[in-house]
Order: C-alpha cells, then structure tokens, then sequence
C-alpha cells in the first residue's frame, strides 16, 4: 500500500495539470450508497429515466416518494478525508481542475472551486416550465407537510437520495409542483437518458486537452460520460492513474490503479506532498 501511494504522489508531483474525474466511490464513506458492487455491475432497480420522467405522472411520483423518504441520506452527508484531500491538493496547485460525477455536492463544501459538477447537482430544483429554482431542503418541508403519512416511513436508502419504498404504497403522495407557475418540478440533475448540457460538456472536455494527466477517483467508469475522458487521455498519449476499489471499464487504459478507499489514499498523497 505504502508503495502504491508513493507512486500517485509521484504521479502529482510529475504532471503539473491533472485532470480529477470522480465518481460514487468517492462519497460512499460519507454514508452515500454507491451505484455499483466491485465487477462495476449496477445494484438494485434501473433508475428514473428523464423522458420518462418528464411525461409519466406516476413516475415523479414514485421519485419524488422515493426522494422524501431518502432525501435526509443526502441532507446528513457531509465531505469525508477524501473530498477534503482533493480540495488541499487543488489549492496547493497540486490537481488542477475536478469534474464530478456526483451530485451530492460534497465537493463544493470541501472547499473544491476549479469544479463542474457533470451531472448537475441535487440540492437544487428546477421548474421545467418556468425555469425558478429553488433549494431542495425547502422543498422538503413542503413535501412532508403534504405528505404526512410518509414522514415515518422507514425505507432502504439509494444512491443520491433515492429509497426503497414499494409502489403500492405511492397511492395518495401528492406530487410538488411550481408555486410560481404549476409547472414540473425535477432535481436539476441530468437523470439517465438526458444528455449533459452542451456549454458543461465544453467546458469539461476543454479541462480535459488542457490537462497533462488524468486521476480517476472513485468510478467504475460504466457511464459513458465518465468514461469518455480516459478514452481521450489515451488517444492525446495522456497517463492515467486510478483510485478505485472495483473493476473500472478502462482498466486496459490505466497506468497506475490503487485499489484502495479513496478516504485513505488521497489523505495520505496530500501528507507526502507536503499538502496540509
């Protein structure tokens, strides 16, 4: 172990501009369940689609049950050593930019600046219709006072404040919508189906042929999104170098891979570099 974690911090102090690319793992010491088990194979039930989402009533309301119940998982989480670590190495100019696959937003409270966060962030919603947004923890309160009977229940909590709440007992959960204007409330989060928007994947894909190297952290890689970066870092000739516990699906692309908790590595990187 000691070994692998001399060779990532030699692999920061070699490349002045490394690219972060994180994902679940990253978050799961904060209490946040991660999508996927060790061989990158998703757990449990596929997820709400956006299009499906957006036209099917009793599907927002199944998420939206599902998010009441969970949501208190996303409120508890806080930053772990790992979140904390990055954000040293980013202002000691030891990682240059960090793109996220989360939307917990535990990056931005570690105190990361030089952040997309890819697929949007769950703390806020949107309306569809008129565009207001609003924080996601006071549409909690409005959640549970139209929703009394659910305020107790106890369910398995998912990834990004999803639960495990049977739907034969969605009968009755009265659905948010805008207070401004009756539209569709949604997450501002891009759900599966839905692409990232154009000036964010720019952005994103910039960062990336600006970056002399790429540190994966915490990904399996099996979203395409994630995975797209180590596909141009290979083909620019860029190293890549991975901490993550499981299989990735750019294992053949990797350089260097620690599989160990990122909450363990990452600390121990910034202790080496000097970086407190």
């Amino acid at each position: 172990m000691n070994e692998q974690i001399d060779q990532l911090a030699d692999f920061l102090d070699r490349h002045r501009n490394v690219l972060v690319l994180t994902g679940a793992g990253l978050s799961t010491a904060s209490g946040i369940p991660g999508y996927r088990d060790e061989e990158g194979v998703r757990r449990g039930r596929a997820p709400v689609q956006g299009p499906e989402f957006r036209r099917n009533d009793a599907v927002r309301r199944r998420y939206w049950a599902r998010s009441m119940v969970g949501w208190q998982t996303l409120a508890q989480a806080s930053p772990n050593a790992g979140h904390r670590a990055l954000a040293l190495l980013e202002k000691a100019g030891r990682v240059g930019n960090v793109i996220t696959q989360n939307v917990d937003g535990l990056h931005l409270r570690a105190g990361s600046s030089r952040l997309i966060e890819l697929h949007g962030n769950i703390h806020m919603v949107r309306c569809l219709a008129c565009e207001r947004r609003q924080h996601r923890a006071a549409l909690q309160e409005r959640l549970l006072s139209d929703n009394p009977a659910f305020g107790d229940v106890l369910a398995q909590p998912l990834p990004d404040g999803d639960a495990h709440v049977e739907p034969e007992s969605l009968e009755g959960f009265i659905v948010p919508t805008c207070d401004d204007c009756g539209g569709v409330l949604q997450p501002d989060v891009v759900f599966f189906g839905d692409n990232v928007p154009p000036e964010r994947t720019r952005q994103a894909l910039q960062w990336m042929d600006d970056a002399d190297a790429l540190l994966v952290v915490g990904s399996s890689l099996m979203v395409f999104s994630g995975y797209r970066f180590c596909k141009l870092a290979a083909a620019a000739g860029k190293p890549i170098a991975a901490v993550n516990a499981g299989k990735t699906r750019a294992d053949d692309l990797i350089g260097l891979k620690l599989a160990l908790p990122a909450q363990e590595v990452l600390p121990a990187v910034a202790g080496l570099l000097a970086v407190t």
